[in-house]
């Protein structure tokens, strides 16, 4: 084995350890497609976007930052940004947060302000940075990341952030320019949804295609995707002003299946309404303010759904060790992942009677030929899941004792009996 193999294989067992040992705060005995209401957020007006950290909910203002922790529905302020600013947009990349664009006021010559700033929220340190500005000052966009870029799209634009390099591009804007979108990524392609409209960008391709419309007809909603850990892989459209007018608003909540391309209809939101912020942590929605009616003050609910189909999914386990090969000792490592922490954890060498583990093992006392693994991880909500089965070999090479000493005993003999003829000869 080269040693670049020994450290992915000791770099995987750390990983794997850290997952199964840690437990998530998940709510076990949560009750799918039922909404709740969570701690009140102190302050609203101004309301830019929300974001999910670190199993933390960030909800920024024009001036003010905010973390919300779901495990003790508790809020806590943080620095706000240094460029005051509505209606701009926010993105997580790599556990830090983007604000982007947005409006910084409004003038009888000029009318609104847009604004171009693009700063960066650190939450580990509490503190923020400046990034390289957009190229057009813009506002009422919408925010996704794929692949370390972050998509601005709005009705007739298409800018992405790159941000290893802190530089800007232009893509393909959408096919059908419309305004109070919501957005989200699923398996890296842009779902942007609102009124009757379903498109999705191919960040590969840099192209569009059109999905199944919406079965209600709503507008400036809170759009999410659970990510299929604990619950099912769909996309949530949630509240929205109703054909247009923001006298009229929705509590609606539909749902989105990306794979089949159909829409159903998930239990109405506590308390309607439209600009809400929509965030997932734990695959548990957490809708966040919103607006009932255009001169109405911005709400300070914090209104928690659990989608269809919460804890119902099972594990996914994967085996890194052993692989497809041949082995050459009695002993082999059992390295294997789980997506989820897990409350039991097993494994079956042969077909034999499972063992149970308490995380990466090493297999021990194994003869020569075929063997093969599978391993078993159970979740919190009784949900098993099951790797695929392993076959390896074992072939052991015979002891270098037991080969050496025949041979010496030849040769011994060998030399007795040159002895022997070279006197019988004389």
């Amino acid at each position: 084995m080269s040693k670049s193999v020994a450290l992915l294989l000791v770099l995987v067992f750390l990983l794997a350890s850290c997952l199964i040992g840690t437990k998530l705060s998940l709510a076990a005995s949560a009750v799918e497609n039922t909404w709740e209401t969570k701690a009140l957020i102190p302050q609203t007006e101004g309301i830019g976007g929300a974001v999910a950290v670190n199993g933390r909910i960030y909800v920024i203002g024009s001036l003010f930052t905010y973390e919300y922790n779901p495990a003790t529905d508790n809020w806590v302020e943080k620095t706000p940004m240094p460029t005051p600013r509505t209606n701009f947009e926010v993105a997580a990349y790599q556990n830090k947060i983007y604000t982007i664009g947005g409006s910084s006021g409004w003038t009888q010559e000029t009318g609104t302000i847009y604004s171009d700033a693009n700063e960066v929220y650190d939450p580990s340190t509490d503190t923020w940075e400046t990034k390289e500005s957009m190229p057009v000052n813009r506002s009422g966009i919408v925010a996704s990341v794929v692949k370390g870029k972050i998509h601005l799209i709005g009705p007739d634009s298409h800018d992405v952030y790159e941000v290893d390099t802190d530089s800007w591009s232009t893509k393909e804007p959408m096919p059908l320019p419309t305004y109070r979108l919501g957005s989200t990524v699923v398996d890296d392609k842009i779902y942007v949804m609102g009124w009757n409209q379903t498109q999705i960008y191919d960040q590969i391709s840099d192209t569009w295609t059109l999905g199944a419309s919406p079965p209600n007809l709503v507008g400036s909603s809170g759009v999410c995707a659970t990510t299929g850990v604990i619950a099912p892989k769909r996309i949530y459209v949630i509240g929205g002003s109703v054909n247009g007018l923001e006298a009229i608003w929705s509590g609606n909540t539909q749902v989105y299946d990306p794979v089949s391309d159909s829409w159903t209809l998930g239990a109405d939101m506590l308390t309607a309404c439209y600009g809400v912020n929509a965030v997932v942590v734990n695959d548990q929605i957490y809708a966040i303010g919103g607006i009932q009616g255009m001169y109405s003050s911005r709400l300070n609910t914090n209104q928690q759904y659990t989608p269809i189909g919460y804890g119902t999914i099972p594990p996914e386990v994967v085996v890194v060790s052993p692989e497809n090969t041949t082995y050459t000792s009695s002993s082999v490592s059992l390295v294997f992942t789980v997506n989820k922490p897990a409350v039991w954890l097993g494994y079956s060498l042969d077909g034999q009677e499972t063992v149970t583990i308490n995380g990466n093992t090493t297999i021990s006392g194994l003869t020569n030929g075929v063997h093969n693994v599978t391993v078993y991880a159970r979740d919190e909500f009784g949900n098993t899941g099951v790797s695929e089965t392993v076959s390896f070999s074992v072939a052991e090479p015979f002891p270098t004792t037991l080969v050496i000493a025949p041979i010496a005993s030849v040769v011994v003999v060998g030399v007795g009996l040159l002895v022997y003829f070279r006197k019988r000869r004389k």
